[in-house]
């Protein structure tokens, strides 16, 4: 192998797919956040997107659709920097293992599932934070919290329910996470080389399809997982102090009974609309990074 294939050495080229992955995430999530807000207030029973935006507009007025927005990007800080930092690494890792040869989907895919969990742990108390001050407006008010900003959420957490409770709801968060990555990764690259080698895509024809296709079968694989973690999340004890739910399994068999299968696809299209750009857009602001960091010789 030349030397221009050996992995450089440094401190930069090191943290490098960790700072590329999140600020490309962080750039996505500003454009995404008024669909994801949307997505959590129709999960939680509020009507279809048309009711639900026509009512937090005219009710909480246009910033209500970036309610959230800093818990957002923390998360994506976090679980975003986490999850596409070590998918790097890791595949960087199993290509020097497999002598500088394109690993099989089945490689990638494993390497998804492993970041995706990696990300998920780093992000859990970000999300936590993100998912109750997006259901707080949902809240009757003497339950609400009024978190001002994530930051505060975080403090409040821990001050109110003690440091573990910023993991609350992290097993349900994992498993999406994994199941999102390994659908979101695995599709991705056989997109593009469907794209690309198969129909003499150009690249952005080729992004554009391919992030969209692996956008839905992203959403098809997680979005059960994420209705059971939102509802774990937002979950609040009753008179007696029981919590509706004992645990993931306990909210999804629930689920599964009070609603049947389908229960669990709530949301979907917004879910869908809402993952597939967020996909498309972190692959393109990334791209885009990389060609700047090329252009300054980063």
């Amino acid at each position: 192998m030349g030397d221009k294939n050996k992995p450089k050495s440094g401190v930069w080229p090191t943290i490098k797919p960790f700072v590329n992955g999140g600020t490309s995430g962080m750039l996505a999530t500003c454009v995404i956040q008024p669909v994801d807000m949307i997505k959590v207030r129709i999960q939680l029973g509020q009507g279809s997107a048309a009711q639900v935006t026509r009512n937090m507009i005219k009710e909480e007025g246009i910033g209500a659709l970036y309610k959230g927005l800093s818990a957002g990007l923390l998360r994506q800080a976090t679980y975003t920097t986490a999850r596409l930092g070590s998918f790097r690494i890791l595949t960087n890792k199993a290509i020097e293992a497999n002598d500088g040869k394109p690993l099989p989907l089945y490689q990638k895919a494993l390497c998804g599932l492993t970041a995706g969990a990696i990300g998920a742990s780093v992000g859990s108390p970000a999300d936590l934070a993100l998912i109750r001050m997006q259901a707080d407006a949902t809240l009757p008010a003497a339950q609400r919290r009024h978190y001002t900003n994530a930051f505060h959420a975080l403090y409040r957490i821990v001050s109110d329910e003690g440091v573990l409770a910023l993991w609350k709801g992290a097993g349900p968060t994992v498993v999406r996470a994994m199941a999102l990555n390994m659908g979101m990764l695995a599709s991705y690259d056989q997109s593009v080389e469907f794209f690309k080698d198969s129909l003499g895509f150009g690249e952005a024809t080729t992004i554009l399809g391919a992030s969209s296709v692996s956008g839905f079968f992203a959403a098809a694989c997680s979005l059960p997982f994420d209705y059971v973690k939102t509802q774990i999340q937002k979950m609040q004890p009753d008179a007696q102090g029981k919590y509706p739910y004992t645990g993931s399994f306990d909210c999804a068999v629930k689920t599964l009974k009070a609603g049947g299968p389908l229960k669990f696809y709530t949301g979907f299209p917004v879910y869908c609309v809402r993952i597939a750009p967020h996909v498309m857009m972190t692959w393109i602001f990334l791209n885009q990074i990389q060609k700047l960091e090329a252009n300054f010789g980063l």
